[in-house]
């Protein structure tokens, strides 16, 4: 704090509230010289116990700070705050405006760098118990905000990260920002992590240091003063997880024999180049399906499940506005003749759930395949079913070569299947990336990748190109 941006002009509010569907969070309000502050916070008691050592201060006749809006006391107080403690601020201000799914993946990050933040030499009695701890109570505001204290099962791992965490200021050095960045780059046995998973958890930490900077806790955000080696694009889509028209069919016609109902699931990303989650969450309204012919998919939504301990409403999972596109805005897909047929045939022999969904859960717990549900199916066919019948499909359709392989390795590789043969088959790019949604630039790095056995073919077709005529 500077002598020249001191004032004594200090007014304090009452607590807001702002209630949410599933949380209530707190927000302690007052001004210093006209100028407006204010700190939220996921219970009504650490709202209240910040507005008493606000009024304690100025009580005690301490001057306030203009830029910050705080009193020396509160001041020196914040520059000795912990990682632990400002990570999880951050995700407390962050948690109204961050989808389920981001909440989740967030807090992985969080997850990471915490264990790594923590004082020299020290070492947590039990790393999965904290881990479990963090990701679920500390960086959970939803789980915070229904209870005033941790679960037993958390309530070691919170006291010893609490008394353990470094100070935040240690951020402030180049060493601290890089001792973070490296552990966010390798996996718990060591190992480089995935591209992906970096960049997720490179967010989180972005963010944690923006948001430190806005509080005034450390005096800048030195991420960009740290080089790391450049990695081959990780977004190009790898040739040999992408399945030909043959070996395709071959996995549709297991998944038929394995689990009919989900048939129609797997040909819409194969045909139609969905992503799972926008198959998942079909409708029968979505839908023309001529006789005959080609028809057309009308994408709405996708349905993306993070968890129960991360959604508003306490359920698995929510729908969400396609992927790059606004809230409200529908993306219209073809349906190729295979693709109606199937759904057309699903439609026929399974029918719908609740609001004409057509991929739902239609078994529960219990036995080897589950106890059948009776209808109405209330809910969105549950991932693991997805990718358990997936799994079950390469073992019967592929080779053990192939099997063992990349190849098809999850449900996702058929929409990459899809729209590298609509590239192939020499649809406009343009064309294609409208049906895809994406933008052609994404287009063409991502999914510019050859089918699967068709090198040779290229091959003979480049020799067939350059022959040279012998009459001439």
């Amino acid at each position: 704090m500077t002598n020249d941006a001191l004032s004594y002009d200090v007014r304090i509010y009452k607590i807001e509230t702002r209630k949410r569907t599933k949380v209530t969070n707190y927000r302690t309000r007052w001004s210093v010289n006209g100028e407006r502050f204010g700190e939220p916070f996921a219970t009504r008691k650490l709202a209240e116990s910040y507005r008493s050592a606000l009024q304690q201060a100025a009580s005690r006749g301490e001057a306030f700070d203009t830029r910050s809006g705080l009193p020396r006391s509160l001041g020196v107080a914040r520059a000795g705050r912990t990682w632990v403690e400002v990570a999880r601020e951050f995700i407390d201000d962050r948690w109204e405006d961050f989808a389920p799914r981001h909440r989740k993946s967030t807090a992985e990050g969080l997850v990471t760098l915490t264990c790594a933040l923590v004082k020299e030499g020290k070492t947590p009695p039990d790393d999965r118990a904290l881990r479990q701890a963090l990701k679920y109570w500390e960086f959970n505001t939803a789980a915070r905000t229904t209870a005033d204290d941790p679960p037993d099962e958390h309530r070691e791992a919170v006291r010893w990260i609490s008394e353990n965490s470094r100070p935040v200021s240690y951020l402030n050095e180049l060493d601290g920002v890089k001792a973070a960045i490296d552990a966010l780059s390798r996996k718990l046995d060591g190992s480089k992590a995935a591209k992906s998973t970096i960049a997720r958890k490179r967010a989180a930490l972005s963010g944690v240091l923006n948001f430190a900077v806005e509080r005034d806790y450390l005096e800048k955000n030195l991420m960009s003063h740290v080089r790391t080696p450049r990695r081959p694009n990780a977004d190009a889509i790898d040739p040999g997880v992408v399945v030909n028209p043959d070996q395709a069919r071959a996995l549709l016609d297991a998944v038929l024999t394995i689990d009919p109902t989900l048939h129609a699931l797997f040909a819409a990303s194969y045909y139609a180049g969905l992503r799972p989650a926008e198959a998942r969450n079909l409708r029968e309204g979505d839908l023309k399906l001529p006789e005959a012919g080609w028809g057309e998919i009308i994408l709405r939504k996708g349905y993306q499940e993070s968890g129960s301990a991360w959604t508003d409403d306490g359920k698995r999972g929510e729908e969400r506005g396609l992927k790059h596109r606004d809230e409200d805005t529908t993306r219209p897909v073809p349906a190729h003749p295979d693709l109606v047929k199937a759904l057309r045939r699903h439609l026929d022999e399974h029918g719908t759930g609740v609001e004409g969904r057509l991929f739902v859960t239609r078994v529960g717990r219990g036995g080897k395949g589950g106890v059948p549900l009776p209808p109405p199916y209330q809910n969105p066919v549950n991932q693991k079913t997805v990718y358990r019948a997936w799994e079950s499909a390469r073992a019967e359709a592929l080779k053990p070569r192939q099997y063992a392989s990349a190849l098809a390795r999850t449900p996702y590789d058929l929409r990459h299947a899809c729209v590298s043969t609509w590239l192939s088959a020499g649809v406009d790019a343009t064309q294609v990336a409208k049906w895809a949604g994406h933008s052609v630039a994404v287009l063409l790095r991502v999914y510019a990748a050859c089918l699967d056995d068709t090198e040779n073919a290229a091959k003979a077709r480049i020799e067939q190109a350059m022959k040279t005529d012998p009459d001439a």
